[in-house]
């Protein structure tokens, strides 16, 4: 034994003994605390660093990925939203017809593009438009509704241009400043121009009438709905020259609720028959439509034998008699009856029954 040891008491040395035995079941203990939720299936408890709470949160400001995380939850602006595969189709048809209006307003070559046609939050939308802008409010009538349509200030500035006779200037300077009065009263013409196109465009799925309301300058002005509702953007590219501007159509899904049906159909006339435009349609075509009609005068029944020995020249006399009523056939079904009679030179019938007096006389007798 060392010196020290021999220095400590019996008792001393008994003391320390017992404390080492204790520190030492201790720790048995939490091992096998540890090994038996292990066994239960419980997971040591882990606490997360600073750089993955970021990552989760999708503000770590080191990778620039459009967002990630919740981060991405709460910043999209595209909002998932039912497709009406007939919007593609009209707004088609708008990009022939308006080509057409611009080369007469404009009296020079115009291209027309529709570049997309995405589903936005109205609220994002409002807040994203480049200043300076044109921002005209549409009234939908017949929708009984609002859409907005904005142009680009450099399609407004390009426009003007054009019309005042600088086709050879260079393109003009976009400047913060608000719109003269005679380039508003140029994109109030252009407005009337490229909403009847637009009505014109919808006139197969619904009789609306698109019609500019007021011309804003500010976003602010130009609520139509509420900022959370989901709204449709349309983006048509307007090149003039060698210029290029944007038309921009934003249209709200309660706006599109009253033909939210026509606007499901895949292609023109889909649900015929269901439809009172297509059914008009094909009633005004069916009056312009040539029918043949053949008049009987009688019906005589003839055997075989008499028929063999018919000749050239002999007469079959027919029982009709002046006055007596005469058929007329529509293949066959008889349609209309009349009076057997003379006009000039012609043979002509006079009708005395219509085709609801045949039909009803034909259901009474069955």
């Amino acid at each position: 034994m060392s010196e020290e040891e021999k220095e400590l008491s019996e008792e001393e040395l008994l003391a320390q003994w017992q404390d080492m035995a204790a520190d030492e079941s201790g720790d048995a203990d939490g091992n096998e605390q540890g090994a038996s939720d292990l066994a239960d299936g419980a997971l040591p408890e882990r606490i997360l660093d600073q750089d993955e709470i970021d990552s989760l949160l999708g503000v770590d400001s080191g990778d620039d990925h459009g967002g990630v995380g919740i981060r991405a939850l709460l910043d999209t602006s595209v909002v998932n939203y039912e497709r009406l595969p007939m919007l593609d189709v009209l707004f088609d048809k708008f990009e022939r017809y308006l080509s057409t209006s611009l080369r007469h307003f404009t009296a020079d070559n115009v291209d027309i593009t529709v570049d997309s046609l995405t589903t936005v939050r109205f609220g994002d939308f409002l807040s994203s438009i480049p200043l300076p802008a044109g921002i005209v409010v549409v009234n939908a009538i017949g929708l009984d509704d609002y859409i907005l349509m904005i142009y680009e200030s450099r399609l407004i500035y390009a426009v003007v241009d054009i019309l005042l006779g600088g086709r050879k200037a260079r393109p003009a300077r976009i400047e913060g400043r608000n719109f003269t009065t005679i380039e508003r009263r140029i994109m109030d013409n252009l407005s009337d121009v490229v909403l009847n196109d637009l009505s014109e465009a919808f006139a197969p799925v619904a009789p609306v009438q698109f019609t500019a309301e007021r011309m804003e300058v500010n976003p602010r002005f130009a609520n139509i709905t509420r900022d959370g509702n989901a709204a449709i953007l349309v983006t048509i590219r307007v090149n003039l020259e060698e210029r290029d501007g944007i038309i921009q159509f934003c249209i709200p899904y309660g706006t599109l609720e009253p033909i939210r049906e026509q606007l499901l159909q895949q292609f023109m006339g889909e649900k015929f028959g269901q439809d009172n435009i297509w059914e008009s349609h094909l009633a005004q075509e069916l009056f312009y439509t040539y029918v043949p009609l053949k008049a009987v005068l009688d019906e005589e029944t003839f055997s075989l034998k008499d028929v063999l020995k018919w000749r050239l020249g002999d007469t079959i006399r027919l029982h009709t008699k002046p006055g007596q009523a005469v058929s007329l056939y529509c293949g066959d079904e008889k349609k209309l009856e009349g009076q057997l009679g003379k006009l000039d030179d012609f043979k002509a019938i006079k009708v005395t029954k219509n085709i609801n007096d045949v039909n009803n006389e034909e259901l009474e007798n069955k």
